[in-house]
């Protein structure tokens, strides 16, 4: 019973997250995520213990629509879970399983950690144990904008069917799951859906439906849904049929809702179903086959045309009336009211900054969590270029090293993005202010050194996407409170093809004395040009000094030949900040600035990679090679440490 409604609103509700090499597949994928946190070896014992999990997933998932287990010890022991929709067979539920398990493993190869959606059902696996813990940290709002001419009721509607379904789910189903459609016109139904994986108390289960219900905004917007790791959410409108046809609608659910119909595993309703009710049921399903078909090819050529134009997104200068539809599937919409009192109407007292497109504000959610809010320039249209980037590119990538995007907001020609509160600022801040700078022992140093170089990595290699930063510099660094650092400010990013080396521009951004020569004089970028400013970054950090404090009478004229001449009279050590004291591995520090003069060679093509940086940043076995003259160098008067900075 509605299956296929349903199943023509989730055509509807995810299609915009179809990647075009699982576009054939007819359950249609809705969105995967893998966790670089942790790897596995081809042969190693845990991925003989996820296989076994996997396995056995997918011979229990079809007596009951969910199963978790765990194979193995610690610390090679695999947990796994599948779930599948309330109201599907069990056929179609083994075969989404089944189609799962060989999608996941092939878009996250190595990873641990590794979750997928489709439409029918869900399935996730890691080397921690997350049974019966409600994990909201992947959200995915997907929303359209077509606005209904009465508001109030809609809002009132929507707020009882939504919660509604929330308590049925969590409390009176056995499955986890509600369905409902109530009339909001004679004519135009609306249908509402909740799930929770039954691992979940039914507290837990509530309390999940309860955040995702929160964030799904807007007046009349539709086709709104959010999902998560523990429970999906969502609501559609759809016009009747016929006016004699009946969906199963009924008056807003209260909190005693009717149960919803199941299918018995060879597709018989478990109800009495006479005859007559059959041939009305077939009278349904074939029409609404047919319409899912066209939907089905409608999205498909949307989707293969969105991918087409994707990449000139990054690059192309758009109408301020199309950003909205260009980004709304990256990353959640939070409301400008919830921005509002999380800032205290960005008041002056939470300003952290202020950069070219406008401020950044400190907040404060309801719930606790702290934000950093960038408030776009209304005059700026720089800005909305560079907000752009941020929200389709940041929104599309998840690596321990990358400042994460909580969401976005775009309200009464307001533009601002939410991200993750890191609450020791910037690298920069710390290596301008002595006082600050004296509390970076070489440790933290050398912990900020290596994990800025694998958020490169990932940019350049391990992602999706093949990204050029372009920017990289200490105040694009944050620091969370465990000051590991995140790569930031994603502003003037380049998405490449995974093939593309290089690429030209007229126009020359970002900041110099981190420009490499080739993008600075002649306008080319490569993964190369970012290795370059990692490398002038490198020596900053080891220094304690930045690039821009150089210059100037008895100084000497960059940080490069402040270095350079220093490591060939062989006094490479004297570079070192005197803050962090002589109790360090000289080995360790002599390396780091070696590295740092591989990256910033004048030659782009004798730097390495970063995937060769990282390797000879953690494995001191590793031999280096002998860095030659850097860019922009010129013999002057090298200064030691003894001059005040």
């Amino acid at each position: 019973m509605d299956f296929s409604v349903f199943h023509i609103f989730l055509l509807i509700l995810f299609s915009s997250t179809i990647p075009t090499t699982l576009s054939d597949d007819p359950l249609f994928y809705v969105y995967y995520v893998c966790s670089n946190d942790s790897n596995y070896t081809k042969n190693s014992p845990y991925k003989t213990n996820l296989n076994l999990v996997l396995s056995t997933l997918y011979s229990e998932i079809s007596s009951t629509g969910f199963s978790n287990t765990s194979k193995g010890q610690p610390p090679y022991q695999a947990y796994g879970m599948s779930t599948c929709r309330g109201d599907i067979t069990s056929t179609t539920c083994s075969q989404c399983v089944n189609t799962s398990i060989h999608a996941i493993t092939q878009l996250c190869p190595r990873q641990k950690n590794a979750a997928i959606w489709y439409n029918d059902c869900l399935l996730r696996y890691s080397d921690q144990n997350f049974f019966s813990i409600v994990d909201t940290s992947v959200k995915l709002y997907i929303q359209n904008n077509a606005q209904t001419t009465d508001p109030k009721r809609f809002r009132v509607l929507l707020g009882q069917l939504m919660n509604g379904l929330a308590t049925y789910a969590a409390f009176n189903s056995t499955r986890m799951f509600g369905f409902k459609a109530i009339d909001f016109t004679s004519s135009v139904k609306l249908y509402g859906l909740t799930q929770c994986t039954r691992d979940l108390s039914q507290k837990d289960c509530y309390a999940c439906l309860e955040r995702i219900i929160k964030n799904m905004t807007g007046v009349g917007k539709q086709a709104v849904g959010g999902l998560s790791r523990s429970c999906v959410a969502g609501y559609q409108f759809s016009e009747n049929l016929s006016p004699d046809t009946d969906h199963g609608a009924a008056a807003p659910p209260s909190s005693s809702m009717p149960p919803v119909p199941s299918v018995l595993p060879n597709g018989t309703s478990i109800d009495n179903i006479n005859r007559k009710n059959k041939i009305k049921a077939c009278s349904i399903v074939i029409p609404l086959v047919a319409v899912a078909g066209l939907v089905f090819l409608v999205c498909m050529c949307f989707w293969r045309w969105r991918t087409r134009r994707l990449k000139n997104t990054f690059s192309s200068g758009h109408s301020d009336d199309r950003f909205e539809a260009e980004v709304w599937y990256t990353a959640a919409q939070i409301d400008l009211a919830t921005l509002k009192r999380a800032t205290d109407n960005f008041s002056d007292e939470n300003t952290l900054g202020k950069g070219g497109f406008g401020s950044v504000y400190k907040g404060m959610l309801e719930g606790g969590q702290e934000i950093a809010v960038k408030r776009l320039s209304r005059t700026s249209r720089q800005g909305l270029q560079e907000l752009r980037n941020e929200v389709i590119l940041v929104g599309k990538l998840h690596h321990k090293n990358l400042v994460r995007l909580l969401g976005y907001c775009m309200e009464e020609q307001e533009k601002l993005l939410v991200y993750e509160f890191l609450s020791n600022n910037s690298l920069d801040k710390y290596l301008a202010d002595p006082t600050r700078r004296g509390t970076l022992n070489w440790r933290t140093r050398h912990k900020i050194i290596q994990g800025t170089g694998r958020g490169l990595l990932y940019l350049h290699q391990e992602s999706r996407v093949k990204i050029i930063h372009r920017d990289l510099k200490a105040s694009n660094i944050l620091l969370d409170k465990e000051m590991n650092p995140k790569i930031s400010d994603f502003g003037l990013a380049k998405l490449f093809d995974m093939d593309e080396t290089q690429a030209n521009t007229r126009r020359i951004s970002g900041t110099y004395g981190y420009m490499a020569p080739e993008y600075a004089m002649h306008g080319q970028f490569s993964t190369k040009s970012d290795v370059f400013s990692y490398g002038v970054l490198v020596l900053e950090i080891v220094t304690g000094r930045l690039n821009s404090s150089f210059g100037g009478s008895g100084r000497a004229p960059n940080l490069l030949s402040f270095v350079w001449q220093n490591w060939n009279e062989k006094k490479a050590l004297e570079v070192k900040d005197p803050s962090i004291g002589d109790e360090v591995q000289a080995e360790e520090v002599l390396r780091s600035i070696q590295v740092g003069l591989l990256c910033v060679q004048e030659d782009k093509a004798v730097r390495p990679r970063m995937a060769t940086v990282v390797l000879m940043l953690s494995d001191l076995s590793v031999t280096l090679p002998k860095p030659s003259t850097p860019a922009f160098f010129i013999r002057g008067c090298a200064t030691s440490e003894s001059e005040t900075h």
